[in-house]
């Protein structure tokens, strides 16, 4: 080796050493900034034997990264599910600490514990039907029943369209960050084709995909010209090159059996009963399967419980050969001609409300509850106490019996088929308190499982102090070598000069 390549590579080296003091010292400062991935030099060996910085890169983990992509997802379709559940909830007067099977007994807001009164005032009134006070009862007890059910229906049809709503906002926000995306896509490519360090703006790329997985399930593929793309969970193409644009008409008020829209990407529906390639996860899956799935079902068990009420109270002909079809009693709707079969209940928990014929306030007449002919005063064919004798509990009882009498309801609604009112009202509190149950510790549980796959990629691509400050004192062990080198070369040439 002669002088000429010593003090080359002394020169390389320091130059070297300065390069990866820049980039250590960038990770120190680093340090605590969130979705910072430390940055490392790439070093190779120059013609004169010394040792140059080829390019500086960002440390990465896809699979890691994949990972933590995944858990946000299924963390926030589970907060989106939970939170619209705990609404519902509401209805029933639920908590997740609630354990009993019985919404009568636990949950004093319910439609089971205002069913559970009604039938109560009942068996009271049967005890003295002649006692207006008591029949007044039985009134205020079914205004009560009715008013939770309508309460219950409006709850419903208020998560729905706020679902909706969140759903046409998260669309946005999606769009928004896809075109994010795409920004810091061009540059990344186009920074890499130059030789620049893109690190920074990978970082930025990272945090988008950050926030886009919280929106929607995602995955993602690493390109070889350093560009990226990004696929729903289900297999839709969401930037491959450009940014797709998803596509949402809202549904402002979304009332019983209606259906909200889809969301599409490129005429592909990705939400909804119906999508050929429906999304799994992100908030977006969350809040379709609250506004399409089971908020609809909870409605749907509402108004069977509604319909089951004016069946059971319904009033038929008592002539000696009927030939009049049944009609309403204590329980009606507006406009109502006929008593709706089960099958036909979809939206009745909204507008069932208390006869008017027996309710005094409204110009009614209690002793209609006692003797019959709610729906039809003055009219002796749906009189059930024909001598309008003041003991005569015949009807009371048979209301009585009504309400632990079989029934079958539309399976549709998630609940067993066959089985009393009563017990189907208890089943209903009972299926919403396990829904949200399961939703809140599902949402607990995933929320870990993200924090927990955050922290995996942080400790394999964030900073660690302990490990820069062993690479800085290598620095500096080859600073001071390469000072040393320096010296003594320095000497040699001095001393080539000196015999010249």
């Amino acid at each position: 080796m002669n002088l000429t390549d010593a003090f080359n590579i002394i020169g390389s080296a320091f130059a070297t050493n300065a390069a990866q003091s820049a980039v250590i010292a960038q990770n120190v400062a680093n340090a605590g900034t969130q979705g910072y991935s430390r940055e490392v030099t790439n070093l190779v060996a120059d013609p004169s034997g010394g040792v140059d910085v080829e390019s500086v890169t960002r440390v990465a983990n896809n699979a890691l990264t994949e990972q933590m992509l995944s858990a946000n997802s299924l963390s926030s379709s589970q907060q989106a599910l939970a939170s619209g559940l705990a609404t519902l909830a509401q209805t029933v007067s639920d908590s997740t600490s609630a354990s009993s099977t019985s919404g009568a007994t636990a949950n004093g807001d319910s439609p089971s514990a205002m069913l559970e009164n009604l039938q109560n005032a009942l068996q009271t009134y049967e005890a003295s039907p002649s006692d207006t006070n008591l029949a007044q009862a039985v009134v205020t007890a079914a205004g009560n029943l009715t008013a939770s059910l309508n309460n219950a229906s409006a709850t419903v049809q208020q998560v729905r369209s706020q679902a909706d709503a969140d759903i046409s906002s998260t669309v946005n926000t999606i769009n928004s960050l896809l075109n994010q995306f795409q920004s810091l896509n061009t540059q990344v490519v186009s920074g890499l084709k130059t030789g620049a360090n893109v690190g920074s703006v990978e970082d930025q790329r990272d945090s988008i995909l950050n926030q886009l997985s919280q929106q929607i399930g995602i995955t993602t593929v690493n390109n070889p010209d350093g560009s990226m793309s990004i696929y729903t969970d289900s297999g839709v193409t969401l930037f491959q090159g450009n940014a797709r644009s998803l596509s949402f008409t809202p549904t402002p008020n979304l009332t019983a059996g209606a259906t909200g829209s889809a969301v599409t990407v490129d005429g592909v529906a990705i939400t909804g009963a119906n999508a050929p390639m429906a999304i799994e996860s992100g908030a977006l899956a969350g809040l379709a399967q609250l506004r399409d799935t089971v908020a609809p079902e909870y409605q749907a068990q509402l108004d069977q419980i509604a319909g089951g009420l004016i069946q059971t109270f319904s009033e038929s002909d008592q002539s000696a050969n009927p030939t009049q079809p049944n009609l309403p009693g204590l329980f009606t709707f507006p406009g109502a001609t006929g008593v709706p079969s089960l099958a036909n209940a979809t939206g009745l928990s909204s507008v069932i409300e208390v006869n008017p014929n027996v309710d005094p306030t409204q110009g009614g007449n209690l002793n209609l509850l006692r003797d019959g002919g709610i729906s039809d005063p003055g009219s002796p064919i749906y009189t059930y106490n024909k001598t309008g004798a003041a003991g005569y509990t015949g009807r009371i009882q048979q209301l009585i019996n009504g309400l632990s009498a079989t029934l079958s309801f539309d399976p549709t609604a998630g609940l067993p088929a066959s089985q009393s009112l009563s017990s189907y009202a208890n089943a209903s509190v009972s299926w919403l308190q396990g829904q949200n149950q399961q939703a809140t510790n599902q949402a607990d549980y995933q929320n870990t499982l993200a924090s927990q796959a955050s922290s995996a990629l942080s400790n394999a691509t964030g900073v660690n102090l302990d490990t820069e400050l062993t690479n800085m004192l290598t620095i500096e062990n080859s600073y001071t070598t390469t000072a040393k080198l320096l010296t003594t070369a320095t000497d040699m040439f001095s001393a080539l000069l000196d015999a010249v």
